[in-house]
């Protein structure tokens, strides 16, 4: 039997951008007209009600200088360059994305920082990498359901023995919240998958949540929620 021929082996082909990215998100993430306005930080800290700077810090104190951290998709505004400056020239940022524009608006951002690297993936496959840290900066959000089960799972199990995933996003905001309409409109209107998280415990997500230990606390009147997530050590064997 011949060997195959090298020039018509086809290489490994990128990740399909997802149906509910294309159908849902495409006005956010995919239109180059709408990117350089969503992707300034007044923009951002008026999305999140001002708590945009607060958020961003609390998740970057989460990992420490020289760590090899991982970021569960791009995010607007200064999070990227916060997180490579708080890994350090010793650590190393990985940012995953499965949208071509949003990595390349991420390089653009981490040009300063050699130890960021930018990469396209689909997190909904297993990363077959470990991580000293993952973050997942509202992301779980805007993903359906099935989709932030497969990420969740994907996520925990990049995470090395006695490391941690953060998880940073929307929560059920308490009933006296001045904004609990207001974000009733905004979900249905423009985030339709958020309400399936907001009363739904991330540690829930995958059975490998067994093997951290978990830590959940609410900001902001409870709209928002601040997850870490512990991966216990390994015990040595007898």
């Amino acid at each position: 039997m011949s060997s195959p021929d090298p020039a018509t082996e086809t290489a490994p082909s990128a990740p399909l951008l997802p149906d509910y990215l294309q159908r849902t998100y495409s006005w956010a993430y995919l239109d180059r007209r709408t990117l350089p306005w969503l992707d300034r930080h007044l923009v951002v800290n008026a999305i999140l009600w001002g708590n945009a700077g607060r958020l961003m810090r609390a998740a970057c104190a989460e990992f420490t200088p020289g760590q090899r951290v991982l970021q569960a998709a791009c995010v607007y505004g200064r999070f990227s360059p916060m997180l490579a400056r708080r890994v350090g020239p010793q650590g190393a940022l990985d940012v995953v994305d499965v949208a071509e524009l949003q990595l390349a608006n991420a390089r653009r951002k981490l040009a300063g920082f050699p130890q960021a690297g930018v990469r396209r993936a689909d997190l909904c496959q297993p990363l077959h990498t470990h991580y000293d840290g993952v973050c997942a900066f509202f992301l779980l959000h805007e993903v359906p359901a099935h989709q932030r089960r497969l990420i969740v799972d994907n996520l925990l199990a990049a995470v090395a023995p006695g490391g941690k995933a953060v998880f940073v996003d929307y929560h059920r905001p308490r009933r006296w919240h001045p904004l609990r309409p207001v974000m009733h409109w905004v979900f249905r209107l423009l985030e339709p998958y958020a309400p399936s998280l907001l009363a739904t415990p991330i540690a829930s997500l995958s059975p490998q949540a067994a093997a951290f230990d978990w830590q959940a606390t609410t900001l902001f009147g409870g709209l928002y929620q601040h997850v870490v997530a512990v991966r216990r050590p390994q015990r040595p064997k007898d």
